[in-house]
């Protein structure tokens, strides 16, 4: 690490404003600070001293996100092992999910981060490590087998139009990722909807009928995911299976047990509000019963929190911390939303299942007015106790 840091150190000023290489300043401060801790510090005005930076608490997020990603490569290995009878062995099954969803990275950090580093050069100044998080998410919410040029333009959209045109990281109102999948949803429904898409990469291969490395379709297979039996009145999956995640959906978002692990870190580190995810499944839990004591569904209230992207959507995605709510009251009421919205379309809108993409980026919206609510009413009622006080 010396000689690293040695070499490093020796080619720098090449790279300084004036020297040769001065042009490419934020692309090298962009290594050198993913290598070494910066050693810029607060020349002026009040500040605190604290070890941790942006880039510790993104890189404690993309940590979470492991055990997510591990299980989710292996279920996308054993819904194909499932779909055509192979007999795969854990390390084959894991395997194959690993050369499934390694692709969807790829693409996602090449186009992503080729985008931050062009916009810094342009623009002159660091590059943000916000993205580290945003390329981790994408490839867990998109279906395994989204073509990767769909992918590509998707993540552009995202980054150029949710990210950079409002100043980069810190200063966007969606959550990029979120934005990503949504741009797919609406521009490429069909590689967005219906049950294969969601089953491990499977749909090209059921409409073939034969299998990517060998076998037939077994016979009576279905690629239908456990939130799109909601409709039916009736989940036939047993709730142990979407406790552990071997059910079909997004790659990130089946297992309970590794979500709840990435929550735990998040929580602990103190990266994440846990006031959003209580609240969150505090509204999902009020409109699911409501429903159930009106007669609108019969399906327990509880399954909506283990359903489809619920988890993983309250956990990873509401808790962004520069979309959501930043007031401490102003998080529970943002949460509670989302969790209530997210079931509100699920009950009454059968044609998209999934509403918790559309519910934290309609909270992403509105989060600024909640804030502002609280903040307004806070300064009214100390307003008022003071008049009184006189």
């Amino acid at each position: 690490m010396a000689n690293l840091r040695q070499l490093v150190d020796k080619i720098k000023p090449t790279f300084e404003k004036g020297g040769k290489l001065g042009f490419l300043h934020s692309t090298f401060d962009a290594f050198e600070t993913f290598l070494y801790v910066p050693n810029t510090v607060t020349k002026k005005g009040s500040h605190i001293r604290d070890c941790v930076d942006i880039k510790r608490v993104m890189i404690i997020v993309v940590l979470s996100l492991v055990p997510a990603m591990l299980v989710g490569m292996w279920n996308v290995g054993y819904q194909h092992n499932l779909a055509f009878g192979l007999g795969w062995n854990f390390w084959m099954t894991f395997l194959y999910g690993l050369l499934k969803v390694l692709p969807l990275y790829i693409v996602s950090y090449l186009v992503g981060l080729a985008i931050e580093f062009a916009s810094a050069q342009i623009q002159g100044h660091e590059v943000n490590e916000g993205y580290l998080v945003s390329g981790m998410l994408i490839p867990l919410i998109v279906p395994v087998d989204v073509p990767l040029w769909m992918l590509a333009i998707a993540v552009a959209f995202a980054v150029i139009f949710g990210k950079e045109v409002f100043g980069g990281s810190g200063m966007n109102i969606w959550n990029p990722a979120l934005l990503c999948r949504a741009f797919l949803f609406f521009s490429y429904p069909s590689k967005m909807s219906g049950d294969t898409v969601w089953t491990g990469g499977l749909s090209r291969y059921i409409a073939e009928g034969k299998c990517f490395m060998g076998g037939e379709l077994v016979d009576g297979f279905s690629g239908a995911t456990p939130l799109t039996q909601l409709s039916s009145g009736e989940i036939t999956t047993p709730v142990w299976q979407l406790i552990c995640g071997n059910v079909g959906g997004a790659v990130g978002e089946t297992s309970i047990i590794a979500i709840l692990l990435g929550a735990a870190i998040i929580i602990f580190t103190g990266v994440a509000s846990w006031k959003i995810m209580v609240s969150s499944v505090i509204g999902a839990l009020a409109i699911g019963g409501l429903a159930n004591i009106c007669g609108a569904s019969a399906v327990p209230c509880w399954y909506h929190l283990i359903l489809g992207g619920f988890a993983f959507g309250t956990v990873f995605m509401a808790t962004d911390p520069v979309t959501s709510a930043q007031t401490e009251t102003g998080k529970w009421i943002y949460g509670f939303f989302v969790g209530a919205l997210t079931v509100t379309v699920r009950l009454f809108n059968p044609g998209y299942m999934e509403g918790m993409m559309l519910a934290i980026l309609l909270m992403n919206t509105f989060a600024p007015l909640i804030d502002h609510c609280v903040t307004s009413s806070h300064i009214s009622a100390r307003a008022k106790r003071i008049a009184k006080a006189k």
